[in-house]
């Protein structure tokens, strides 16, 4: 049993707005229902967990075996993030319905090629809430 996505270029970066692409391929013993390729952020740490699929690419009915072209626009927010209480990802997940089986390829969307790291915000000298301009709280 093979699940495999391959992003074009193998980018894991990606701006805001820009689009990823690349390939699906799947080679499952079992009869399926379909294969889906989601497209989706989740936040991971202290409370509730949150997750949010932005955009799904289904296939019904495949062959046991078989391969298929994607490609998705990313929305401009949110960016990737991560801080000491909470931690905002996104991914691509192939999954074979039934069954489960799946391969998960995570991605970082921001205007930058790492994570935006909440530690590295100005923060008040008292080490009080973060400073945010008009620009920041317009995202």
């Amino acid at each position: 049993m093979t699940m495999r996505i391959e992003i074009d270029e193998d980018r894991r970066w990606f701006l805001p707005g820009e689009t990823v692409s690349g390939r699906m391929t799947w080679d499952i013993d079992d009869e399926l229902e379909a294969v889906e390729l989601r497209l989706f952020w989740h936040t991971a740490g202290k409370g509730t967990e949150d997750v949010e699929i932005v955009r799904e690419l289904r296939v019904d009915t495949p062959e046991s075996r078989g391969e298929r072209g994607f490609s998705f626009e990313l929305p401009l927010q949110p960016y990737s993030f991560s801080g000491s209480l909470i931690t905002l990802a996104w991914a691509l997940e192939l999954v074979a319905l039934p069954g489960g089986e799946l391969d998960r390829r995570e991605l970082v969307v921001a205007p930058t090629p790492v994570e935006i790291r909440l530690e590295s915000l100005g923060r008040e000298p008292s080490g009080g809430a973060l400073k945010l301009d008009a620009r920041s709280e317009q995202l």
